[in-house]
């Protein structure tokens, strides 16, 4: 049985919020960039986003998965 979600999710100091359809938390941290100077997400916000991920398939939401858009954005779908 999946988990009820919550509104905001705070993991390692991060706040991820549910969006209003309810398919996925999203954060925005600062703005990386690689040696190729692609954005790439900040290195906390990212280990933050794997750990929601684990928890929300450890509740019942199977195909969690996080990823990182540009601007800092990181998103955690289910």
């Amino acid at each position: 049985m999946k988990a009820v979600l919550k509104e905001r999710v705070t993991v390692d100091g991060y706040t991820f919020n549910l969006q209003q359809d309810e398919s996925f938390y999203d954060c925005r941290g600062e703005v990386m960039y690689d040696d190729e100077h692609d954005q790439t997400p900040e290195p906390g916000l990212w280990k933050a986003a794997q750990k929601l991920a684990k928890q929300l398939k450890e509740n019942g939401y199977s195909k969690a998965d996080y990823e990182h858009s540009e601007k800092g954005w990181v998103e955690v779908t289910f």
